[in-house]
Protein backbone atom coordinates (compact mmCIF):
# COMPACT_ATOMS: atom_id res chain seq x y z
CA UNK A 1 0.00 0.00 0.00
CA UNK A 2 1.13 3.49 -0.57
CA UNK A 3 2.69 5.99 2.30
CA UNK A 4 -0.90 6.69 3.54
CA UNK A 5 0.69 9.17 5.71
CA UNK A 6 2.20 10.94 2.47
CA UNK A 7 -1.19 11.06 1.15
CA UNK A 8 -2.58 12.94 4.45
CA UNK A 9 -0.01 15.75 4.05
CA UNK A 10 -0.51 16.22 0.32
CA UNK A 11 -4.40 17.09 0.38
CA UNK A 12 -4.15 19.21 3.62
CA UNK A 13 -1.50 21.23 1.49
CA UNK A 14 -3.78 21.35 -1.24
CA UNK A 15 -6.11 22.88 0.94
CA UNK A 16 -4.21 25.52 1.98
CA UNK A 17 -2.97 24.73 5.21
CA UNK A 18 0.33 23.43 6.36
CA UNK A 19 0.83 19.98 6.46
CA UNK A 20 0.70 18.29 10.07
CA UNK A 21 2.34 15.45 11.60
CA UNK A 22 0.63 11.72 11.11
CA UNK A 23 0.98 9.22 12.87
CA UNK A 24 -0.72 6.13 11.76
CA UNK A 25 -1.42 3.52 14.18
CA UNK A 26 -1.66 -0.33 13.74
CA UNK A 27 -3.89 -2.08 16.23
CA UNK A 28 -6.69 -5.05 16.49
CA UNK A 29 -10.21 -4.54 17.01
CA UNK A 30 -13.63 -7.05 16.54
CA UNK A 31 -14.83 -7.60 13.42
CA UNK A 32 -18.27 -6.58 14.56
CA UNK A 33 -16.70 -3.14 15.54
CA UNK A 34 -15.34 -2.29 11.76
CA UNK A 35 -18.61 0.64 10.78
CA UNK A 36 -19.44 1.24 6.91
CA UNK A 37 -18.18 4.02 5.12
CA UNK A 38 -20.54 7.13 5.72
CA UNK A 39 -20.52 7.52 2.02
CA UNK A 40 -20.53 4.21 0.96
CA UNK A 41 -17.93 2.40 -1.25
CA UNK A 42 -16.84 4.70 -4.66
CA UNK A 43 -17.05 0.85 -6.42
CA UNK A 44 -19.05 -2.27 -5.56
CA UNK A 45 -18.00 -5.23 -4.36
CA UNK A 46 -16.41 -7.75 -6.62
CA UNK A 47 -18.14 -11.20 -6.10
CA UNK A 48 -15.20 -13.00 -7.89
CA UNK A 49 -12.70 -11.50 -5.75
CA UNK A 50 -14.18 -11.63 -2.28
CA UNK A 51 -14.27 -15.24 -2.88
CA UNK A 52 -10.22 -15.45 -3.76
CA UNK A 53 -9.34 -13.27 -0.82
CA UNK A 54 -11.63 -15.37 0.99
CA UNK A 55 -9.44 -18.66 0.14
CA UNK A 56 -6.25 -16.80 0.53
CA UNK A 57 -6.53 -15.29 3.82
CA UNK A 58 -8.41 -18.91 4.79
CA UNK A 59 -4.31 -19.90 4.21
CA UNK A 60 -2.38 -17.58 5.04
CA UNK A 61 -4.64 -15.08 7.20
CA UNK A 62 -4.78 -11.29 6.73
CA UNK A 63 -1.25 -9.74 4.87
CA UNK A 64 -2.45 -6.10 4.56
CA UNK A 65 -4.43 -4.80 7.50
CA UNK A 66 -7.82 -2.99 7.05
CA UNK A 67 -7.52 0.78 7.38
CA UNK A 68 -10.15 2.82 9.21
CA UNK A 69 -10.51 6.47 10.89
CA UNK A 70 -10.29 7.10 14.61
CA UNK A 71 -13.96 6.06 14.91
CA UNK A 72 -13.40 2.49 13.22
CA UNK A 73 -15.04 3.55 10.09
CA UNK A 74 -13.96 1.68 7.11
CA UNK A 75 -11.49 3.73 4.96
CA UNK A 76 -9.51 1.27 2.79
CA UNK A 77 -10.34 -2.63 2.32
CA UNK A 78 -13.58 -3.29 1.46
CA UNK A 79 -13.22 -6.33 -0.22
CA UNK A 80 -10.59 -7.55 2.87
CA UNK A 81 -13.62 -6.84 5.19
CA UNK A 82 -16.57 -9.09 3.14
CA UNK A 83 -13.83 -11.74 2.64
CA UNK A 84 -13.27 -11.92 6.46
CA UNK A 85 -16.75 -12.08 7.31
CA UNK A 86 -17.39 -14.73 4.96
CA UNK A 87 -15.00 -16.62 6.21
CA UNK A 88 -16.58 -16.34 9.90
CA UNK A 89 -19.89 -17.44 8.45
CA UNK A 90 -18.67 -20.47 6.49
CA UNK A 91 -15.86 -21.70 8.15
CA UNK A 92 -15.78 -20.17 11.71
CA UNK A 93 -12.83 -22.66 12.76
CA UNK A 94 -10.69 -21.39 10.42
CA UNK A 95 -11.57 -17.91 11.44
CA UNK A 96 -10.87 -18.32 14.83
CA UNK A 97 -7.51 -19.76 14.22
CA UNK A 98 -6.88 -16.75 12.64
CA UNK A 99 -8.30 -13.90 14.38
CA UNK A 100 -7.99 -14.30 18.05
CA UNK A 101 -11.29 -13.48 20.06
CA UNK A 102 -12.40 -11.89 16.81
CA UNK A 103 -9.95 -9.09 16.70
CA UNK A 104 -8.91 -8.40 12.85
CA UNK A 105 -5.64 -6.02 12.15
CA UNK A 106 -6.47 -2.57 10.99
CA UNK A 107 -4.68 0.55 10.19
CA UNK A 108 -5.76 3.46 11.97
CA UNK A 109 -5.69 6.66 10.71
CA UNK A 110 -5.63 9.91 12.75
CA UNK A 111 -8.91 11.32 11.58
CA UNK A 112 -12.36 11.44 11.83
CA UNK A 113 -14.03 10.69 7.93
CA UNK A 114 -17.31 12.54 8.98
CA UNK A 115 -15.39 15.81 9.88
CA UNK A 116 -12.64 15.19 7.29
CA UNK A 117 -14.25 13.57 3.74
CA UNK A 118 -11.42 14.68 1.64
CA UNK A 119 -8.93 12.50 3.63
CA UNK A 120 -11.22 9.53 3.35
CA UNK A 121 -11.90 9.51 -0.05
CA UNK A 122 -8.11 10.20 -0.90
CA UNK A 123 -6.82 7.05 1.12
CA UNK A 124 -9.71 5.24 -0.52
CA UNK A 125 -8.28 5.86 -3.37
CA UNK A 126 -4.89 5.27 -2.78
CA UNK A 127 -5.89 1.56 -1.59
CA UNK A 128 -7.64 1.16 -5.44
CA UNK A 129 -4.49 2.47 -6.80
CA UNK A 130 -1.23 1.56 -4.98
CA UNK A 131 -0.20 -1.56 -2.79
CA UNK A 132 3.10 -2.22 -0.68
CA UNK A 133 6.01 -3.67 -3.12
CA UNK A 134 6.82 -6.84 -1.58
CA UNK A 135 10.20 -8.23 -1.76
CA UNK A 136 10.57 -10.68 -3.90
CA UNK A 137 11.64 -13.26 -0.64
CA UNK A 138 8.39 -12.02 0.81
CA UNK A 139 6.23 -13.30 -2.37
CA UNK A 140 8.00 -16.50 -2.66
CA UNK A 141 7.23 -17.36 0.77
CA UNK A 142 3.75 -17.00 0.38
CA UNK A 143 3.90 -18.57 -2.84
CA UNK A 144 5.17 -21.71 -0.63
CA UNK A 145 2.35 -21.55 2.03
CA UNK A 146 -0.14 -21.27 -0.38
CA UNK A 147 1.24 -24.78 -2.09
CA UNK A 148 1.54 -26.29 1.05
CA UNK A 149 -2.18 -24.98 1.74
CA UNK A 150 -2.79 -26.92 -1.73
CA UNK A 151 -3.17 -24.41 -4.22
CA UNK A 152 -1.34 -25.97 -7.24
CA UNK A 153 1.16 -24.39 -10.40
CA UNK A 154 -0.43 -26.09 -12.88
CA UNK A 155 -1.48 -24.70 -16.05
CA UNK A 156 -4.81 -25.82 -18.59
CA UNK A 157 -8.06 -25.65 -17.60
CA UNK A 158 -8.10 -26.14 -13.83
CA UNK A 159 -10.16 -28.90 -12.48
CA UNK A 160 -12.95 -29.23 -10.36
CA UNK A 161 -12.47 -27.11 -6.81
CA UNK A 162 -8.41 -26.74 -7.91
CA UNK A 163 -7.08 -23.76 -6.10
CA UNK A 164 -4.84 -21.98 -8.89
CA UNK A 165 -1.39 -20.45 -7.12
CA UNK A 166 -0.83 -17.49 -9.72
CA UNK A 167 -4.32 -16.12 -9.67
CA UNK A 168 -4.33 -16.16 -5.46
CA UNK A 169 -0.79 -14.36 -5.54
CA UNK A 170 -1.97 -11.66 -7.88
CA UNK A 171 -5.08 -11.12 -5.58
CA UNK A 172 -3.26 -10.79 -2.67
CA UNK A 173 -0.14 -9.07 -3.92
CA UNK A 174 -2.08 -6.98 -6.39
CA UNK A 175 0.43 -7.19 -8.69
CA UNK A 176 0.37 -8.34 -12.52
CA UNK A 177 0.47 -11.77 -13.84
CA UNK A 178 3.59 -11.08 -15.74
CA UNK A 179 5.44 -10.01 -11.92
CA UNK A 180 4.35 -13.16 -10.89
CA UNK A 181 5.53 -15.47 -13.17
CA UNK A 182 8.73 -14.07 -13.11
CA UNK A 183 9.43 -14.45 -9.32
CA UNK A 184 8.23 -17.95 -9.62
CA UNK A 185 10.19 -18.67 -12.18
CA UNK A 186 13.38 -17.45 -11.00
CA UNK A 187 13.11 -19.04 -7.98
CA UNK A 188 13.24 -22.31 -10.38
CA UNK A 189 15.96 -21.37 -11.50
CA UNK A 190 18.13 -20.66 -8.24
CA UNK A 191 21.12 -23.32 -8.27
CA UNK A 192 20.00 -26.22 -6.29
CA UNK A 193 22.10 -27.29 -3.09
CA UNK A 194 21.84 -30.90 -2.35
CA UNK A 195 18.44 -31.01 -4.38
CA UNK A 196 16.64 -28.16 -2.72
CA UNK A 197 17.32 -24.50 -2.90
CA UNK A 198 19.03 -22.84 0.52
CA UNK A 199 16.24 -20.09 -0.10
CA UNK A 200 13.57 -22.84 -0.04
CA UNK A 201 14.49 -24.21 2.96
CA UNK A 202 14.96 -21.09 4.94
CA UNK A 203 11.60 -19.15 3.68
CA UNK A 204 9.97 -22.30 4.95
CA UNK A 205 12.55 -22.80 7.82
CA UNK A 206 10.82 -19.15 8.63
CA UNK A 207 7.61 -20.12 8.39
CA UNK A 208 7.56 -23.13 10.62
CA UNK A 209 9.56 -21.02 12.98
CA UNK A 210 6.72 -17.88 13.26
CA UNK A 211 3.93 -20.91 13.84
CA UNK A 212 6.09 -21.72 16.61
CA UNK A 213 5.96 -18.40 18.40
CA UNK A 214 2.00 -18.89 18.67
CA UNK A 215 2.43 -22.16 20.67
CA UNK A 216 2.37 -21.24 24.69
CA UNK A 217 5.68 -22.49 26.39
CA UNK A 218 5.08 -25.07 29.45
CA UNK A 219 8.47 -26.59 29.52
CA UNK A 220 11.52 -25.02 30.91
CA UNK A 221 13.13 -26.34 27.27
CA UNK A 222 10.23 -24.39 25.14
CA UNK A 223 10.45 -21.20 27.69
CA UNK A 224 14.25 -21.28 26.09
CA UNK A 225 13.28 -21.78 23.03
CA UNK A 226 10.17 -18.92 22.82
CA UNK A 227 13.02 -16.54 23.91
CA UNK A 228 15.30 -17.47 21.00
CA UNK A 229 13.23 -17.29 18.16
CA UNK A 230 12.42 -13.78 17.72
CA UNK A 231 16.32 -13.59 16.97
CA UNK A 232 16.73 -16.78 14.82
CA UNK A 233 13.28 -15.30 12.97
CA UNK A 234 15.30 -11.90 12.38
CA UNK A 235 18.23 -13.29 10.73
CA UNK A 236 16.59 -15.43 8.29
CA UNK A 237 14.40 -12.74 7.37
CA UNK A 238 17.20 -10.68 6.85
CA UNK A 239 19.27 -13.84 4.77
CA UNK A 240 16.06 -13.93 2.92
CA UNK A 241 15.89 -10.38 2.26
CA UNK A 242 19.62 -9.95 1.25
CA UNK A 243 18.81 -12.86 -1.78
CA UNK A 244 16.45 -10.49 -3.57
Amino acid sequence: MADLSKIIRAVQAKKGGEAESIEVRDSTVPLSAIRDRLSGDTRPLNAAHVDKLMESIAALGLIEPIVVDTQNRLLAGGHRRAAILRLQDEKPDVFEQHFTGRKVPVRVMPFDSEENPDLALAVEASENDQRKNYTKAEVLAIAEKLRNAGYKDSSGRPKKDEKRLKPALMTIFGTSLRTVERYLTEDEKTPPRGGVSPQKVYSQSLQKLKQCQAIAPTTPQEHTLAEKLPEVIQLLEKILESET
